[in-house]
């Protein structure tokens, strides 16, 4: 009857060293997705900052290649208005000259 009290006995502390080793183990799992989540979460918020970012510099672009279009049609007119003049220029002065 001992004998089989002290292998009941063994058995149990071969078990409660198990669990502890499981307990252990389902800890350090834990903090490791506990420290995956929090690297996560940090990722998340750098892509929605460059995305808000991104959206940023698109309007930017946008606006900035609008104002690119205006001053080369305000060009194209002024070099327009510089042709005509310098054509009522040539037509005044060639009867001056004859």
């Amino acid at each position: 009857h001992e004998q089989l009290l002290k292998m009941m006995e063994e058995r149990m502390m071969d078990v409660e060293q198990k669990l502890r080793l499981v307990k252990r183990l389902r800890q350090d799992k834990v903090n490791q997705l506990k420290e995956q989540l929090s690297k996560n979460t940090k990722a998340d918020t750098m892509v929605k900052d460059l995305y808000v970012e991104n959206a940023q510099l698109l309007k930017a672009l946008e606006m900035t290649e609008q104002r690119q279009k205006t001053a080369e049609r305000k060009n194209y007119l002024l070099e327009e208005k510089i042709a005509n003049l310098n054509r009522i220029v040539k037509n005044l002065a060639s009867p001056s000259f004859n």
